[in-house]
């Protein structure tokens, strides 16, 4: 991956997760906007391994 790629990735993420939190509000657990943010990359057509 170029850093050109590396940097659009990372803002694509970014604005997932903003999204997400925006969605849910604050203060929720970690794990379910993180169930949230891989629905949403997933809906978007990103593959994602969740550890």
């Amino acid at each position: 991956m170029t850093k050109k790629e590396v940097t659009q990735l990372s803002y694509e993420i970014t604005g997932f997760a903003i999204k997400v939190h925006k969605i849910l509000g604050p203060g929720l657990l970690e794990s379910i906007y993180e169930k949230c943010l891989v629905h949403e990359l997933q809906k978007n057509g990103y593959t994602v391994q969740n550890r």
